[in-house]
Parts: structure tokens; C-alpha cells; sequence
């Protein structure tokens, strides 16, 4: 059977995860709605116009949704979608793979900055040591 780049539905995915900073955007919107400046202060690395282009490309792949505030003073909002939502998984299970690739490829040794992931979530808090039947769980990831 012959493929083509066409037929190939992994593409597709990552053409719509394709951009420096979408699955960035996409973590920092999945527990809250966020307007322009709060991502800006979230995602402060890209140019305004390049976090303006990727938001555009995810509203357009209805990814996330944009919705301008009643009041008029400007504000717009941006939501994950509960389609977007369905790329969770996807990214949770891309950064697990890449943290594997980092330490067996590239020989990077897990240490401190995997906490400090941009796309890990932060971690919840840890049960006491002294609570019955207590563990130390994985903070949740993406």
C-alpha cells in the first residue's frame, strides 16, 4: 500500500500543534480562560504578533475559543474549547515520550528542571507524611 504525506493522520496533529509556543498556550488555558495580557505575562517569550498568530491558528482549528468581553473596554478572552481538550492527552503523552528521549538520546539526566517544565503542570500538594496509607504521587503533567 503506497502513503502519501496526505493520508498521514499523525501530520495532521502535528500541523495543528505545529508553532514554538502552542502546547504552551495550550496548558496555560486548559485550567482557565485568559485574556491577551495575562498570556502575554504567562508566555512572555514570543513577539506580540507571533502569540497573536498562533492564538488566530488555534481559534481557527478550534482549538481555543476567543470571545471579546461585553463591556467594550477591549478585552478579549480566551478559552480551551472541549474539542481542544481533547489534545490534552495527546501533549501529556508527547512530553512524557520527549522527557524519555531527552534522557536516553540526548543524555540529559532527570533533575530539577523537569519540575520547572513549562509544559508540566504545577504540582499539587503532597500529602503529609504522617496522614495513614500516605505516597508521593507524580505531580500531573501538562
Amino acid at each position: 500500500m503506497k502513503m502519501t504525506l496526505t493520508d498521514c493522520r499523525t501530520k495532521v496533529t502535528l500541523d495543528v500543534l505545529r508553532g514554538k509556543w502552542k502546547p504552551i498556550i495550550i496548558k496555560a488555558l486548559k485550567d482557565r480562560n485568559l485574556g491577551h495580557t495575562e498570556l502575554r505575562r504567562i508566555v512572555p517569550e514570543p513577539s506580540k504578533k507571533v502569540l497573536t498568530d498562533h492564538l488566530r491558528e488555534l481559534e481557527g482549528d478550534r482549538i481555543i475559543s476567543r470571545t471579546p468581553s461585553a463591556g467594550g473596554n477591549g478585552r478579549t478572552e480566551y478559552s480551551l474549547t472541549e474539542y481542544g481538550r481533547t489534545l490534552i492527552p495527546v501533549l501529556v503523552a508527547m512530553r512524557v515520550w520527549g522527557k524519555r528521549h531527552r534522557e536516553l538520546v540526548l543524555g540529559h539526566p532527570r533533575n530539577a528542571e523537569d519540575e520547572t517544565d513549562p509544559c508540566a503542570a504545577p504540582p499539587h500538594p503532597r500529602p503529609s507524611a504522617t496522614s495513614k496509607g500516605s505516597h508521593r504521587s507524580k505531580p500531573p503533567i501538562i
